[in-house]
């Protein structure tokens, strides 16, 4: 399993926008091949950031997200409206017995 999590900080006047194109990625996502989890949150120290926690089975289901048409879009999008983002961080999760 990977664990995957990134943040994009939107401007005053682009936050709606922003939230909602993240709201429609991560439900869309949800429902793609080897999503475990997809969720986006409001950081409560800058309500202008978001905060992505995503879990996937692979890092094969995991590349084929990234390659979805409308996951470009999205990312596309999230430049377009941000202040600021960070690097996406993939960890792997390794089970313990």
């Amino acid at each position: 399993m990977l664990i995957v999590t990134g943040s994009v900080t939107a401007r005053p006047d682009t936050f709606e926008a922003l939230r909602e194109a993240a709201l429609a990625h991560t439900r869309r996502s949800r429902a793609e091949p080897g999503c475990l989890k997809h969720s986006v949150h409001v950081d409560c120290e800058d309500p202008l950031t978001l905060f992505f926690y995503e879990e996937w089975a692979d890092r094969a289901a995991l590349d084929a997200h990234f390659a979805v048409p409308e996951s470009l879009d999205y990312m596309k999008i999230a430049r377009d409206l941000a202040a600021s983002g960070s690097k996406i961080r993939i960890l792997p999760i390794i089970p313990r017995d």
